[in-house]
């Protein structure tokens, strides 16, 4: 009886905690959600829309937090700035969101760097001059812009996104801490991102229990964003014919008009 009673208590106490303690990186094993095959044939209508995504928002801040790395814990563009120095992630210039233009890893880290030339002495007291590079950190990053299509599927029925994909903005200072403007970076290939973010972990403000990660975050549309662009003859962003007021309510505008166009599709 004493035997089983050992036992019993074993293997309800310490197994638990075995997996408990093995419960915080759970998501390093995880694999990507595959989306659900799509046919061209089956898209009766599509419209493709540009987003920017700012992490000044409460909604935002798992993307933006944490701002110094710890543990398994980056910040999104963190993320994407390792991947790119370890040589995992191809990326495109951000003059071009076809993905036509592809940049080197050096090229890219580049981006945003500041560098700055001291003019020192060396022990024969002659002048020498020093290069001091200053390299992008994520506090300077408070946008990121979005690509992506919205279609509906006669096939299942359904209206879905997918996103095409990502560029980080970097807000920009002069030497006087000035506000000068922000600077897209470059965009990213999201499909090809997509294993990079199913592996990180993000802070999940509602439960500690529940991994997350950014893939989880992006997919369920957990996130708080506007347009700025919708695809259209001109070529043109929002911006370009519209301002202040006026500018906010057309980006509404264009995501109500994709709002309705499913609703009209059913009869109650």
């Amino acid at each position: 009886m004493k035997i089983t009673l050992t036992f019993f208590l074993f293997f309800t106490l310490i197994i638990p905690n075995a997996n408990a303690q093995k419960s915080p990186s759970a998501s390093l094993g995880r694999r990507v959600i595959p989306l659900a095959p799509l046919a061209q044939r089956d898209v009766m209508w599509s419209k493709r829309v540009w987003r920017t995504m700012d992490l000044k928002e409460k909604m935002n801040h798992p993307f933006y937090y944490p701002t110094v790395s710890y543990g398994n814990m980056n910040s999104l563009f963190t993320t994407i700035y390792n991947s790119i120095l370890n040589s995992e992630l191809t990326v495109y210039d951000a003059i071009d969101d076809e993905f036509t233009l592809q940049m080197t890893s050096s090229a890219a880290l580049a981006v945003g760097e500041k560098r700055e030339i001291l003019y020192v002495e060396d022990e024969d007291n002659n002048p020498d001059s020093v290069e001091i590079i200053e390299p992008i950190t994520t506090q300077n990053v408070m946008r990121f812009r979005i690509k992506e299509d919205w279609f509906f599927d006669r096939q299942r029925s359904t209206m879905e996104t997918r996103i095409i994909g990502i560029c980080p903005v970097a807000e920009m200072y002069d030497e006087n801490g000035d506000y000068k403007g922000e600077m897209p970076m470059y965009w990213v290939y999201f499909p090809e991102v997509r294993n990079l973010l199913a592996h990180q972990e993000t802070v999940n403000r509602w439960n500690d229990a529940e991994q997350r990660t950014y893939d989880d975050l992006f997919l369920k549309r957990f996130f708080s964003s506007y347009i700025y662009k919708e695809s259209n003859v001109y070529h043109r962003g929002i911006s370009d014919y519209k301002t202040g007021t006026d500018a906010l309510l057309e980006s509404q505008s264009i995501t109500s008009k994709i709002f309705n166009f499913e609703q009209d599709l059913w009869e109650y």
